[in-house]
């Protein structure tokens, strides 16, 4: 029996099996080339969401903010703030990068219901009328949780 090797290993060792598997090695990695792991997109020394994950939170807001729901915008937050915040939570290590382009979907989400309730036409949420009507300012003072502060939050030394 092979001397050193848990007993399991030795066995395999044994039997003339090598510890090098090709699930084990390495690879040498080029610029411009990365790996995704559990959600994130890796590259160099920096990682992102992946896009299937950022296309599954999308999903999940679009399904919490349709233009034809008669809820009120405070029960409409109430309902995305914890996904915002459970989102947040996984992916806080993200580049910084990441984050202001979802915050800019749900409030333009948010924007195309206002305009629906306030009987205008449109239905996208990306005119400037409808920012300067709602700016960033007004979702904040509804409580809705942004990313984009969550982040520069989280990213102060203590």
């Amino acid at each position: 029996m092979a001397s050193g090797f848990p007993p399991r290993l030795a066995q395999g060792v044994d039997r003339g099996r090598s510890l090098d598997h090709p699930a084990a090695a390495r690879r040498h990695w080029q610029r411009g080339q990365g790996f995704e792991f559990l959600g994130y997109r890796f590259e160099g020394a920096r990682g992102w969401v992946r896009k299937k994950s950022r296309n599954a939170l999308k999903d999940k807001i679009r399904a919490r903010t349709r233009r034809n729901r008669g809820d009120s915008l405070a029960c409409i937050i109430a309902e995305l703030n914890p996904v915002l915040k459970g989102w947040f939570g996984y992916f806080k290590h993200a580049y910084r990068t990441e984050f202001p382009s979802i915050d800019g979907f749900v409030r333009r989400r948010l924007r195309a219901i206002l305009r629906r309730h306030a009987h205008r036409e449109g239905r996208l949420g990306h005119s400037q009328q409808d920012h300067q009507r709602w700016p960033n300012a007004f979702f904040a003072a509804q409580g809705l949780f942004t990313l984009t502060t969550a982040h520069a939050q989280a990213s102060q030394s203590r």
